[in-house]
């Protein structure tokens, strides 16, 4: 059917359906040439996108949306990296105590090290690549690089010390995960972070380590978190800007993990000050309250709108 197409044109429609099912083929009209989508997205957007989409006893479904999806997480995978690589200078020490932070997200990477090596020994790769996508870009990119700003940029240079140092295990282990799947982006941002030997395809696979794994700060961080997203999204509710900052009364009986993420409720909940009142206020008149499965948030109308 493709006549004297490339190769690597009819190996690509051999496998491929487009986006209604149908077999790509040059009869059908619906032919697509990989190099061509590869210079518009990227080789690893194009993997991706494919491996994506692989499910046992079936053909791919292909789709520009699926490709683009793909490209925009190979940027998001560079711009961590870039955060990364320019809060990496200075001391990195791992023997100094951790966070609660560093320490939920070495315990998330602990999780997704495990699961990501059974889904390959199974071959099957769309839930590893799944499980990869939504560990970097929920649990690393969007909560871990904004945890991490609190003591990189605040003045305890242990703590920094402590946080750089999970930061680079946490992002060089991450693209040897994602290595398989994006070879080029992965080994581009490895050759320029720290690293031992000449590539990141002959390095160690990373292994699930017990010591990294810390439930009860992983619980505890998952609660700080709830309070954190519950507060920002009361406050968008509100059409509150993150520029103004209020007052925050945390109500709980398990005060000791908000009190171990003050800063990042500080920072992240744009709160002035956070206060831990054993009870209830007795008038809540002019408070807003933010209720999560065990804490109470108060936070003074007057200091959210006029």
């Amino acid at each position: 059917q493709m006549g004297k197409a490339p190769f690597h044109t009819v190996l690509f429609h051999g496998l491929v359906r487009d986006s209604q099912g149908r077999k790509m083929s040059k009869s059908l009209g619906n032919g697509i040439d990989p190099l061509e989508v590869i210079a518009q997205y990227g080789a690893d957007a194009l993997r991706f996108a494919l491996i994506q989409g692989v499910a046992p006893g079936n053909d791919v479904r292909f789709s520009d949306e699926k490709v683009l999806s793909a490209r925009n997480f190979a940027n998001k995978v560079w711009n961590a990296s870039r955060f990364a690589l320019m809060n990496l200078e200075g001391p990195a020490d791992d023997s100094l105590p951790k966070n609660i932070a560093d320490k939920w997200i070495l315990t998330r990477l602990n999780d997704a090290i495990r699961v990501v090596s059974e889904h390959l020994n199974d071959f099957d790769l769309a839930m590893a690549a799944q499980k990869l996508y939504d560990f970097i870009w929920s649990e690393l990119c969007d909560w871990y690089l904004e945890l991490a700003k609190a003591p990189l940029y605040g003045e305890d240079e242990k703590a920094a010390s402590a946080t750089r140092a999970t930061l680079k295990y946490v992002l060089t282990s991450t693209l040897k995960l994602l290595h398989p799947f994006m070879p080029f982006i992965t080994e581009e941002i490895w050759q320029a972070l720290p690293h031992e030997g000449d590539f990141i395809m002959t390095s160690q696979w990373p292994e699930y380590r017990p010591e990294l794994s810390f439930p009860e700060e992983e619980s505890a961080m998952e609660a700080v978190m709830d309070t954190i997203k519950a507060i920002r999204a009361r406050r968008s509710e509100m059409n509150v800007p993150p520029s103004k900052k209020a007052e925050l009364m945390i109500v709980t009986d398990q005060a000791e993990p908000y009190q171990q993420g003050l800063h990042f409720i500080q920072r992240l909940a744009y709160a002035s000050n956070v206060t831990f009142p054993e009870t209830a206020p007795a008038d809540v008149t002019g408070l807003v309250s933010v209720v999560t499965h065990d804490a109470t948030a108060y936070l003074p109308l007057s200091e959210l709108v006029d």
